[in-house]
C-alpha cells in the first residue's frame, strides 16, 4: 500500500515537474519572443531615423532654400526633399545632394530651374564676406544643342546681388559635353550694366579654372570640341573659396591631381565703361544676339550681395532661337520630373561641406526673396512691359476683340515672356481662325483708337524679334512664310494700307527677308484691282517666290535669322511717310513715300515688279491722283499672320495653301503652322519733323 502510494506520489512529482518545466519553457519562448519584438522595433525605429542635410552641417541656418520646382522652402532645418534635397552617404562621408531638372518651375525672372540655397543676410562688397565649400559634380544634362554656352553645365556657387538689376558677379559652372569623361570647371563675371532700366544688354566675361571656358562651343549639333586635358570628372571632388573685402573678391579653387588656382577681380572699380573695353570673347558670343551693353564705373559698388550654393542648372528646353547663349533646347518631357530622372536630363551636385563668414554689418536679405519668391507663376502683363497699350484696342486670334488692354493677357495669343535678358510682349496667331471682315488672314494685333490724317500725321516705332512663321505653304504664293508686324491702315474709303511691314522666311533657310509695301488707294469705287509694291529692306521683297510649289529661292545672305533683334519707325510728318530700319551691325536704311501725291495714276505708272506679280492675277487698278491725302489712317503692330489655308489656285499672291487642321488652333500650335512675333518696346504718338 505504502509502496504503492509512493510510486503514485513518484508518478505525480514526476508528472508537476514536466509541467512545470512546460511552463518554464513556454515563459522562456515567450520573454524571447517578447525581446524580439522589442528588438525588431527598436531596429525598425533606427532604420527609419532621418538623417537631414542640416544634421550634416550646420551653416544651413544662414540660408533659405529653393526648390527645382520654383517653391522657397525657407531655412531648411529638418528638412528634406527626396526630389531635389537629402543627403547620402559616400566614401565614408557624409553628403548634401542638391539635384534639379532641365524643365520645371524657376525662381524670380530665370530660364533655369534651381536647388540652391540662398544667403538670407546681405553684404556690400566693401563690408565682405567669405564661403568655401567642398563638392563633386555627379550629373549634367546629356541632352541640349552644344552650341549654346550654357548646355550641359551647372552653376554650383554664386555672389548674386540683391540690388539694382540683381546681376551676378561670379558664377562657378561645371560643364561637360556627352561622351567626354572629363568636363571643365570656369568661372564668369556678369557686368553690372550702366542705367537703371534697361538690363537687357548685359553679358559674362568667363575664366577658366580647369579645361575650357563658357565660350567654348560646338560648331554644330552633331559634334563637340575636344575634351579638356585638364579637366575634372563627374563624381571628382573640388573645392573653392570666395572672399571678398575691401571690394576685391579673391577666388581659391583646389582639387587633388590638379594644379591650384587663384584669381582676383575687384568689384568696386569697372574695367567696362566703353564699347571699346569689351572684351574679344563676349564680341565673339554676346553682341551678335544684341547683349553688347557697357558697366557702370563703380561696378557693384555699394549694392548688397550675397552667396548662392548647390545645383542651378543652366541646361533648359526652351527655343536656342531665342537666345543662342542661354536657351538649349534640352529634353524636358514636358516637365515631367520622373521622366526627366529617368534619362539624365537633371543636374547633380553633392557638397561634403561647406562654410561662411559675414561681417556683422550684414543686414537682412528679405526683400530679395519677396521680389522674387513665385514670380515666375505670376502674371505679368503686356501693359507691364510695353506701357502703350491703352492707347490700342486689340483682335486676337479666335477672333476675340479686346477694348482695354491694360492688365490684359492671354496665354494663346498675347503674353509676356523672358528671353534669358529680358521681358518681352509675345503676339501669337495660327494659319487659321477668325479674323475681320475683310482679310482671308488670322492675327493677334494692337489696333490704335485714335485716327489721324497724313496730314496731321503720326508715328509708330518697334523694337522686336519674329520667333516663328509658318513652316507650310505653297512657296510660289508671295504672302507664304509671313507676317506683318506693323502697318498703316486706312479707316474710310477702301481701307487700304499706304505701309505694311513684313517679315518672311523660306522652310530650311536660317535667314528670312524684311520687306515692306506700299498697297495703292485705287482710284474709282471698285478696289478689287488694288495692287502692292513692294521695297526690300534686309534680302528679298516679296515678289521673289519658289518656281514650284516646293521649291524655295536662294536664301538671301544679308537675310535676318528667327529671333534675331531689328527695329522700325514708321513717321509721318506732313504728309510724307518716313520709314527707318535699323539693325545690330548693318547700316541704317531709310524711305521716303508721299502719301498725298500718287506715282501710279495711269496704266503705264504700273512697275514692272507689278507687272510680274499681280496684273497676271487681274489686279490692275491705278490710284487716284490723291493717294491717301484726307483719308483717316491707323495703326497697327502685332503678329498678322499672311499664311492662310485658301486655295492658290484662288489668288496666287494670297491665298497659301497652308496647313489648317481645320481651324484647329491647338493642333496648328503643335505642327509649327501659326506666326510669333516678340516686341520688347514700341512707341506711338504725333509725327516729329526729321532729323
Amino acid at each position: 500500500m505504502d509502496t504503492i502510494e509512493l510510486v503514485k506520489k513518484d508518478k505525480m512529482k514526476i508528472q508537476i515537474t514536466k509541467i512545470f518545466q512546460g511552463l518554464l519553457l513556454c515563459s522562456l519562448a515567450l520573454a524571447l519572443n517578447s525581446c524580439a519584438n522589442i528588438s525588431s522595433k527598436h531596429d525598425a525605429t533606427v532604420s527609419q531615423t532621418i538623417t537631414y542635410p542640416s544634421d550634416v552641417t550646420l551653416f544651413l541656418n544662414q540660408f533659405k532654400l529653393i526648390l527645382g520646382d520654383g517653391s522657397n522652402v525657407g531655412v531648411p532645418t529638418n528638412f528634406e526633399n527626396k526630389d531635389y534635397f537629402f543627403s547620402t552617404s559616400a566614401d565614408n562621408h557624409d553628403w548634401i545632394v542638391y539635384k534639379t531638372p532641365n524643365g520645371g518651375n524657376t525662381h524670380g525672372t530665370s530660364n533655369n530651374t534651381r536647388t540652391e540655397l540662398a544667403q538670407s543676410k546681405k553684404w556690400t562688397p566693401t563690408t565682405g564676406g567669405k564661403m568655401t565649400a567642398s563638392c563633386k559634380v555627379m550629373n549634367v544634362s546629356p541632352t541640349g544643342d552644344p552650341r549654346v554656352a550654357a548646355t550641359h553645365s551647372v552653376v554650383i556657387g554664386q555672389i548674386h546681388s540683391a540690388d539694382g538689376h540683381e546681376n551676378e558677379p561670379f558664377k562657378l559652372f561645371y560643364k561637360k559635353f556627352p561622351g567626354h569623361k572629363k568636363g571643365s570647371v570656369f568661372w564668369n563675371y556678369e557686368i553690372n550694366t550702366a542705367g537703371d532700366d534697361d538690363n537687357s544688354g548685359r553679358w559674362d566675361y568667363s575664366y577658366p579654372v580647369w579645361g575650357y571656358d563658357f565660350s567654348v562651343v560646338a560648331k554644330d549639333e552633331d559634334t563637340y570640341p575636344d575634351e579638356p586635358q585638364d579637366g575634372i570628372e563627374l563624381g571628382e571632388e573640388l573645392t573653392y573659396e570666395i572672399h571678398v573685402k575691401d571690394g576685391i573678391m579673391n577666388l581659391k579653387f583646389m582639387s587633388e591631381g590638379h594644379e591650384t588656382k587663384t584669381f582676383t577681380k575687384n568689384l568696386i572699380t569697372s574695367e567696362y565703361t566703353t564699347k571699346e573695353d569689351i572684351p574679344e570673347q563676349v564680341q565673339n558670343l554676346f553682341v551678335p544676339i544684341g547683349q553688347d551693353g557697357v558697366e557702370r564705373e563703380n561696378a557693384y559698388k555699394g549694392q548688397g550681395l550675397f552667396f548662392k550654393l548647390g545645383s542651378y542648372n543652366q541646361t533648359n528646353g526652351k527655343d536656342p532661337a531665342v537666345n543662342k547663349v542661354w536657351c538649349s533646347g534640352a529634353e524636358t518631357h514636358g516637365g515631367d520630373l520622373q521622366k526627366q530622372y529617368a534619362d539624365g536630363n537633371y543636374a547633380e551636385v553633392w557638397f561634403k561641406s561647406a562654410s561662411i563668414e559675414v561681417s556683422k554689418d550684414a543686414i537682412s536679405n528679405d526683400g530679395y526673396f519677396a521680389a522674387n519668391d513665385g514670380l515666375s507663376k505670376k502674371t505679368v502683363y503686356p501693359h507691364e512691359v510695353i506701357p502703350i497699350m491703352d492707347k490700342f484696342k486689340m483682335l486676337l486670334g479666335d477672333g476675340t476683340n479686346v477694348e482695354d488692354l491694360v492688365e490684359y493677357e492671354n496665354e494663346d495669343f498675347f503674353y509676356t515672356v523672358i528671353d534669358g535678358t529680358r521681358r518681352w510682349v509675345a503676339y501669337k496667331t495660327p494659319n487659321s481662325g477668325v479674323t475681320s471682315k475683310n482679310s482671308s488672314n488670322t492675327r493677334s494685333e494692337l489696333h490704335e483708337k485714335r485716327e489721324w490724317t497724313p496730314e496731321e500725321g503720326g508715328r509708330l516705332t518697334g523694337s522686336l524679334k519674329v520667333m516663328h512663321v509658318s513652316t507650310s505653304g505653297d512657296a510660289r504664293v508671295a504672302a507664304s512664310y509671313s507676317t506683318v508686324i506693323g502697318q498703316i491702315h486706312s479707316g474710310e474709303g477702301h481701307e487700304n494700307e499706304p505701309c505694311k511691314i513684313f517679315y518672311k522666311k523660306f522652310p530650311g533657310h536660317e535667314k528670312g527677308s524684311v520687306f515692306w509695301n506700299y498697297e495703292i488707294n485705287t482710284a474709282g469705287d471698285d478696289n478689287s484691282g488694288r495692287w502692292d509694291y513692294s521695297s526690300a529692306v534686309w534680302g528679298h521683297d516679296m515678289s521673289v517666290v519658289g518656281e514650284s510649289s516646293t521649291d524655295f529661292p536662294e536664301e538671301p545672305e544679308d537675310g535676318v535669322r528667327l529671333g534675331e533683334e531689328f527695329s522700325y519707325d514708321i513717321n509721318v510728318y506732313k504728309g510724307i511717310m518716313y520709314l527707318t530700319f535699323s539693325r545690330e551691325g548693318y547700316e541704317t536704311v531709310h524711305f521716303t513715300k508721299n502719301l498725298l501725291k500718287s506715282d501710279y495714276t495711269t496704266s503705264a505708272d504700273i512697275p514692272v515688279q507689278t507687272q510680274n506679280l499681280f496684273v497676271p492675277i487681274g489686279q490692275d487698278g491705278v490710284e487716284r491722283p490723291t493717294a491717301y491725302a484726307g483719308e483717316l489712317n491707323y495703326f497697327k503692330q502685332g503678329a498678322y499672320n499672311q499664311t492662310n489655308g485658301k486655295d492658290p489656285k484662288s489668288n496666287m499672291v494670297w491665298c497659301s495653301g497652308a496647313d489648317t487642321y481645320d481651324g484647329d488652333i491647338a493642333k496648328q500650335y503643335e505642327h509649327g503652322d501659326y506666326t510669333e512675333v516678340w516686341f520688347k518696346d514700341a512707341t506711338i504718338g504725333l509725327g516729329v519733323k526729321p532729323d
